[in-house]
């Protein structure tokens, strides 16, 4: 399963999509604009980084983006998401981006900075 987010450019208001609209002209609409999808990156070629990195310990996935966590430039979250579950860990300024979840071959890891937007890394 994939994460879609959608953002909009005017106010910055983002959503989490569940299921998207395929009709001919319909969507998401905010501030009278339709939102745009967000498209994760995966490769860093940032000062920052954002990718998420991830070590497999007895049955669990540890997961830690190396990144600032300054008030106005931090990790919102990380999340990891498979065909069956997602879990998600929220971070607030001053606190370190990394958690753990249970490990499920085949997910991916997402993280979103509220500066660059969302990031991703696939675990094998």
């Amino acid at each position: 399963m994939e994460l879609l987010l959608k953002k909009c450019k005017s106010c910055g208001a983002t959503v989490k999509v569940l299921k998207d609209c395929n009709c001919n002209g319909c969507g998401i609409v905010c501030c009278d604009e339709p939102m745009e999808v967000i498209t994760p990156n995966s490769v860093d070629a940032a000062a920052e980084k954002h990718v998420p990195v991830y070590e497999i310990k007895d049955g669990k996935i540890y997961v830690t983006v190396n990144h600032v966590m300054e008030e106005e430039h931090y990790i919102e979250w990380i999340s990891m998401v498979s065909d069956k579950k997602e879990c998600t860990k929220y971070f607030k300024p001053g606190e370190e981006a990394k958690t753990h979840f249970k490990y499920i071959p085949g997910s991916t890891i997402y993280a979103y900075c509220n500066k660059h937007e969302l990031w991703k890394k696939d675990v094998e």
